[in-house]
């Protein structure tokens, strides 16, 4: 999931106590979970980088949301239920309109998952106000999440 192209930028992290909601019958994460997890962590990484809640964010620059386009992870280790883990979030690309964020997710300092992410700076259709259309994301917020400035 890493490859040599990828150039870490903004970085957030945080723990989690895994619930037995998260869990199969096994006790163990349930794999779609994991892409909650993400999700999740993703808003927290904006938040931190913007100093804006999603809804703040969202009003701020006149957007629809910030949808997911592509993901992918891969799952090393299992993680069960009351197990704390950390997840490190990190930006690895900033385009005109979209970024990538790589999760990985770390239980008892092991790399379990590893995740990747693709969204896109979605504003309002022009012509029709309830459709998205892909948005040039502000200068000021590309340089934080490349992390060439400071939130």
């Amino acid at each position: 999931m890493t490859g040599t192209d990828e150039r870490e930028g903004f970085s957030h992290s945080r723990t989690l106590t895994i619930e037995w909601g998260h869990c199969d019958p096994a006790g163990i994460v349930f794999n779609p979970n994991f892409f909650g997890f993400f999700d999740w962590s993703s808003a927290l990484l904006l938040e931190a980088a913007t100093g804006l809640a999603k809804p703040a964010l969202l009003a701020a620059h006149d957007l629809i949301g910030i949808p997911l386009v592509e993901t992918q992870a891969r799952f090393l280790k299992p993680s069960s239920y009351g197990e704390t883990v950390e997840i490190v979030s990190t930006v690895v690309e900033v385009g005109r309109s979209s970024f990538a964020i790589r999760h990985r997710l770390f239980n008892a300092g092991t790399l379990a998952v590893e995740g990747r992410e693709r969204r896109v700076w979605a504003g309002h259709h022009p012509d029709e106000r309830g459709r998205m259309k892909a948005a040039a994301i502000p200068e000021a917020v590309a340089r934080v999440l490349r992390g060439e400035a400071a939130p």
